[in-house]
């Protein structure tokens, strides 16, 4: 039991005196980035698949009805 208290007590010390927390205007400037970086990201898989299903639409389905 007392092992757990020491860890309980440790982890809070190091919480409140050795982590450095981000500022607000740090915080928000990060989740845009990250918000940004996800549409981005978005948007590329859905333009690779736009190409692919068109690709798969325009040929190989095709390939199959010409018998």
């Amino acid at each position: 039991m007392n092992d757990l208290v020491l860890y309980i007590k440790e982890s809070y010390n190091e919480l409140v005196h050795k982590v450095t927390w981000p500022t607000w205007s740090m915080l928000l400037s990060n989740s845009r980035l990250v918000l940004i970086a996800s549409i981005i990201i978005a948007l590329i898989i859905f333009v690779f698949d736009a190409i692919s299903r068109t690709i798969l639409a325009d040929f190989l389905y095709q390939l199959g009805t010409e018998n």
